[in-house]
């Protein structure tokens, strides 16, 4: 598995000392994209993620199949001074460097990217921190509620007159994975043009407040809070998810301009409330959004929200039911979003995939979440090119553990 041909990343080495989930979370997508991504763990401080209705009979949570999904293992104790070393080896022969703990601890393993750039000047070295490595909240930790809620985001999510609310999903590590994953295709390009690596310094803080950006902008312009819209818009309407027959079965509206308000109308039979003069703009909808609502869910109300999205739909009009997550799967347009994988323990299973496809390359097959230190060897056979009885003395020193 260390060479995946015909991938964007083939041949791309990732030292993975990240941990939980915004660091995994972006090792898999450059996992996905074809690099060998080799996970650094130690039975003595053992990855723990969130855990979940569904474990494997080892232990392994869902989130941790998902998020660590074609990767390998390797078992290092950073404290031991041999295991340090071999540390310190593959950092010198790999294209990445990964870690998500709180600004200091690679510093204090020696393991910083000051320290391993010395022998690999072409290292790229990713920090994924709360706060990142500088600045007055950099010895703050970090967790992804708190993120939210320091970077603002949960007092515009919701509807007014809600608590703060958070995205759900733990939204800020996925956010924050991601531009990680897109600064580090960034410097593996600049690094062809210039032949050295970089030091990535990343803030999930940051990556936050770079997602409600627009809000800022405006309220700054404005002087004003931002308004909670809760599944509003405004810019149109009527905008919202309506009550459909059947228990909790619901259909999400979005009228996007005076034709698809027309077509809205038609759809539900013309009725007298839709002809009044100050529903006939825009701004008059906006303005009697509530008015609005309640009769549209008087129509939904009757129907099966299958219905009512067929309908809407084939009068022009964006409409679409609302699903479970269990609605997701095994149906015709899940085809792109998932794939399966063979679990050794557990056996086929669905996997997400990558969300886009390549006209020139291939992305990778999934393959199944190491366990722990499952690869240990392999590793050190390909990256650094030992011999068994050389591993088995790293073995008896204790260093692989």
């Amino acid at each position: 598995m260390a060479q995946k041909m015909g991938t964007p990343l083939a041949g791309i080495r990732v030292l993975d000392f990240s941990h939980v989930l915004a660091g995994p979370f972006c090792t898999r997508l450059l996992a996905d994209l074809g690099a060998d991504v080799v996970r650094v763990e130690s039975s003595k401080h053992p990855d723990s993620p969130w855990k979940s209705d569904f474990e494997d009979s080892i232990g392994r949570p869902a989130s941790y199949l998902n998020t660590n999904r074609s990767k390998r293992s390797i078992t290092i104790d950073l404290k031991n001074d041999v295991g340090h070393h071999v540390a310190v080896r593959m950092a010198a022969v790999a294209d990445i460097v990964t870690e998500n703990f709180s600004a200091g601890v690679m510093g204090r393993l020696k393991l910083d990217y000051e320290t391993l750039r010395a022998q690999n000047p072409r290292l790229i070295y990713v920090s994924m921190s709360g706060f990142g490595h500088n600045g007055p909240r950099r010895d703050w930790t970090s967790m992804n509620m708190n993120l939210q809620g320091y970077s603002g985001l949960m007092m515009i999510t919701g509807s007014e007159g809600d608590p703060p609310t958070a995205i759900s999903n733990s939204w800020n590590d996925y956010i924050g994975g991601l531009h990680a994953c897109f600064g580090i295709l960034e410097a593996l390009s600049q690094r062809a043009t210039t032949g050295t690596g970089a030091n990535l310094d990343l803030s999930q803080f940051e990556c936050s407040v770079a997602a409600i950006g627009p809000l800022l902008l405006s309220s700054t312009v404005n002087r004003s809070e931002p308004r909670r819209l809760g599944n509003r818009s405004a810019e149109v309407a009527p905008q919202g998810v309506y009550r459909c027959a059947g228990a909790d079965e619901w259909c999400a509206i979005s009228v996007q301009n005076n034709d698809q308000w027309n077509a809205l109308v038609g759809a539900v039979g013309d009725p007298e409330w839709a002809k009044v003069a100050r529903l006939a703009t825009l701004s008059g909808r906006i303005q009697h959004h509530d008015e609005i609502d309640i009769h549209i869910e008087d129509w939904t109300i009757q129907i099966p929200n299958t219905d009512v999205e067929r309908r809407l739909k084939a009068a022009g009009v964006p409409a679409e039911r609302m699903r479970r997550i269990q609605n997701l799967v095994g149906v015709p347009d899940g085809a792109q979003a998932f794939e399966r994988m063979e679990e050794p323990l557990i056996g086929s299973v669905l996997t997400t995939s990558l969300p886009f496809s390549f006209s020139s390359s291939s992305s990778s097959p999934p393959h199944p979440a190491p366990s722990l230190g499952q690869d240990t060897r392999d590793v050190l056979h390909d990256w650094l090119d030992l011999s068994d009885s050389e591993i088995d003395k790293l073995e008896n020193q204790a260093a692989l553990v």
